[in-house]
């Protein structure tokens, strides 16, 4: 594994850990959020490298929040803390 890659995967990492603590879903949907939203090209191609070689060393949140951003061109809405809705 790359450095690139093992700073990626840590950082991904962090992220996902600052919103374990959310419900799944608006966990997952958070994690896709921010590498939609703060990630360059090419730390996303990065990303998908690793993720098709297994994406070892990522959180399961980590790695169910990055697969969304390559299995669904369009975002997730954004979650709103402390909203129904339903």
């Amino acid at each position: 594994m790359s450095d690139s890659h093992a700073e990626l995967i840590r950082m991904l990492n962090q992220i996902a850990d600052f919103f374990r603590p959310y419900p799944r879903e608006e966990a997952e949907q958070s994690v896709e959020h921010h590498i939609r939203d703060f990630w360059d090209p090419r730390m996303r191609r990065q990303l998908a490298a690793i993720l098709d070689t297994g994406g070892e060393g990522l959180s399961e949140l980590a790695r169910a929040g990055a697969i969304r951003v390559f299995t669904d061109p369009r975002p997730s809405p954004v979650p709103q803390p402390g909203c129904d809705a339903g």
